[in-house]
C-alpha cells in the first residue's frame, strides 16, 4: 500500500553512484569544490561591492542582489546534496523538502526578474545616458530589486502551496538530488496535478514576456553601441554588457534545456546532470564572469584581497 501524502514523513532523493562508495565520496568533493568557488566568489563580490564607494552605482547595486540570490540558490540544495553523499543516505525530512521546493523557485525566478531589471540598467546607461541619474535613481533601483525579490516570493508560494496539496500516494522517492515541484507532481495519485500545469504555464508566460524584454533591450544596446563612432567607445560599451548577456544566456539555456527536453531523453542520471547545470554551476560561474570583463571590479576585487591577506 501505497503511503498518502498526510502519512509521508520523508522524501527519499537520488544518490548518485550509489552503488560505488569511491564515487560518492568523488560526488562530495566536486559539489564540496563548487560550493566553496560559489561561496568565495559570490562573498568577494559582496564583500567588493559593499567596501569601495567607487562601486557605488545601479549596476552594482543590482549585481549585489544577483551575488545574495546565488549563494541562496547553491545553499538551499548541494549542502544537503553533499551530506547525502558524504553519510550514504538519501532521506531528507517533509519540512526539509518543503523549504526546498520554497527556496529554489523563489531565489531562481527571483534572479531571473533581477536579470531583466539589470538588462533595463544597462539599456539606459547606453541608450539613454544623460537620463540615468533620473530613471535610475537609488529610490528606483531599490524599488525594482524588491519587485524582483517580491515577484520571486509570490511565484514561490504559489507553486508550493499548489504542490503540498496534492494527495501524493504514488511513494516518496524523488529522481532528484533535491526536492523538485516537477518530481514531487510525479507522486501524484490524481489529476490535481493539472493545477500545477495551469500554475507553471503562466508563469512560462511571465518569464517569456521578461524573456522578450531582455531580447529588445539588447537590440537597442546593439544599435546604439554600433553607432559610436570611437571604437574603444564602443569597446567599453560592449564589455560593460558582455557579462550580463552571458550570464542571462547561461540561465535561461540550461533553464530551457531542463524543462523542455523531450521525455525521450529523460533518465535519472541525465536529470541530475542538467540539475547541475542549472542549479549549481550558474552560482559559481556568474562571479567570474562578471570579473572577467570588467577592469573596474577587478582593481576593486584586488584592492579587497590585498587589504584582506597583506595587511599588517
Amino acid at each position: 500500500m501505497m503511503p498518502n501524502s498526510s502519512s509521508i514523513t520523508e522524501f527519499l532523493l537520488l544518490l548518485p553512484f550509489a552503488d560505488t562508495r569511491e564515487l560518492q565520496l568523488l560526488h562530495f568533493a566536486l559539489f564540496l569544490g563548487i560550493y566553496l568557488a560559489a561561496i568565495l566568489g559570490n562573498g568577494l563580490i559582496l564583500t567588493t561591492v559593499a567596501c569601495d564607494h567607487r562601486l557605488n552605482t545601479p549596476m552594482y547595486f543590482f549585481l549585489l542582489n544577483l551575488a545574495l540570490l546565488d549563494l541562496g540558490c547553491i545553499s538551499t540544495t548541494v549542502p544537503k546534496a553533499m551530506a547525502n553523499s558524504l553519510w550514504d543516505t538519501r532521506t531528507i525530512s517533509y519540512s526539509g523538502c518543503a523549504a526546498q521546493v520554497f527556496l529554489f523557485p523563489f531565489l531562481m525566478s527571483a534572479e531571473y526578474f533581477l536579470l531583466t531589471v539589470m538588462s533595463y540598467d544597462r539599456y539606459v546607461a547606453i541608450c539613454k545616458p544623460l537620463h540615468y541619474g533620473t530613471l535610475l535613481s537609488s529610490r528606483a533601483c531599490a524599488q525594482m530589486a524588491a519587485a524582483a525579490w517580491g515577484s520571486g516570493v509570490l511565484n514561490a508560494l504559489l507553486h508550493t502551496t499548489n504542490t503540498f496539496s496534492l494527495p501524493l500516494c504514488q511513494g516518496n522517492a524523488l529522481d532528484q538530488f533535491f526536492c523538485e515541484i516537477p518530481q514531487i507532481s510525479k507522486l501524484s495519485c490524481s489529476n490535481s496535478y493539472l493545477r500545477e500545469v495551469a500554475l507553471l504555464i503562466l508563469s512560462g508566460f511571465l518569464f517569456l514576456g521578461c524573456f522578450v524584454f531582455i531580447v529588445m533591450s539588447y537590440v537597442q544596446i546593439f544599435r546604439a553601441v554600433l553607432r559610436i563612432p570611437s571604437q574603444l567607445g564602443r569597446h567599453k560599451a560592449f564589455s560593460t554588457c558582455l557579462p550580463h548577456l552571458a550570464v542571462v544566456s547561461l540561465f535561461i539555456s540550461t533553464g530551457i534545456f531542463s524543462y523542455l527536453k523531450p521525455p525521450s531523453l529523460s533518465s535519472p542520471s541525465l536529470n541530475v546532470v542538467v540539475a547541475v547545470l542549472y542549479s549549481v554551476m550558474p552560482p559559481a560561474v556568474n562571479p567570474l564572469i562578471y570579473s572577467m570583463r570588467n577592469q573596474e571590479l577587478k582593481d576593486a576585487l584586488r584592492k579587497v584581497i590585498s587589504w584582506t591577506f597583506f595587511r599588517i
